[in-house]
């Protein structure tokens, strides 16, 4: 014979069990979230960080982060990093994951929840982005404008490197490529962006049939402007892939 469900607790009983919770009682980590802001600019991949000015690891570079306000969600936690670091709002914006090594902020036990932003390079035109590459082994280095890699702060290498890892994983098969773009691009532009992201050329003939073929694309009827070269057809997205 089962054994009897436990009587549900009245509203009043929660009042009081709450009006007398410490929640102090129990020691407990700090929540932080930090975010990935990506973006493709001259063929290649880069990332949003800024020089720590204060220790600890002050000069390191860091992503852009904070602490989880009481009365905050963590997405409108990340939204408000996001917006602080860009000035952009309304972009991809995802969850990537949690990171909660016992030591990786020396200051207390911080638990932050990672995002990444896929931005378009035409809405960051007055923003310092370092660019990124990543080795056979999916090892990320960012580098600084004379080659040399980039310290980073606590463990956002690690947070950069499952940002990219997840970002290659899902190119082909999401619209993510596509939220690196502008509204309208040529062929040429997505072709860039993913041959930015895996790291490898592309055959060009093969890349565009499989991407007229998917359905996803439609051309404007325009070309692009102010070129050298024989202007290319503009496409925009009409069936994005499932997210």
């Amino acid at each position: 014979m089962s054994a009897p469900r436990p009587a549900a607790p009245s509203d009043a009983e929660d009042q009081d069990f709450l009006a007398n919770y410490d929640p102090d009682a129990f020691a407990h980590p700090s929540l932080a979230v930090d975010v990935v802001i990506l973006t493709v600019r001259a063929g290649s991949l880069h990332v949003l960080l800024t020089p720590r000015r204060e220790p600890p690891q002050r000069g390191r570079w860091a992503l852009p982060g904070g602490f989880v306000a009481m009365d905050e969600s963590l997405d409108a936690a990340a939204r408000r990093v996001l917006h602080r670091a860009s000035g952009r709002r309304r972009v991809h914006l995802e969850q990537l994951h949690t990171f909660g090594a016992l030591r990786r902020d020396p200051r207390h036990r911080v638990v932050t929840v990672a995002y990444d932003a896929l931005v378009p390079p035409h809405l960051l035109p007055d923003i310092d982005l370092q660019p990124i590459t990543v080795d056979a082994g999916g090892r990320v280095t960012v580098s600084g404008p004379n080659g040399g890699p980039r310290h980073l702060a606590f463990d956002h290498d690690e947070i950069v490197a499952v940002s990219v890892a997840r970002l290659r994983a899902r190119i082909a098969e999401t619209s993510a490529a596509f939220a690196l773009l502008g509204n309208r691009f040529t062929l040429r532009e997505l072709q860039d962006v993913h041959e930015a992201v895996l790291g490898t050329a592309l055959n060009k003939d093969s890349f565009r049939r499989r991407m007229l073929a998917g359905g996803h694309l439609e051309p404007t009827g325009e070309r692009e402007a102010d070129v050298v070269h024989r202007p290319a057809e503009l496409y925009r997205v009409v069936n994005e892939h499932p997210t």
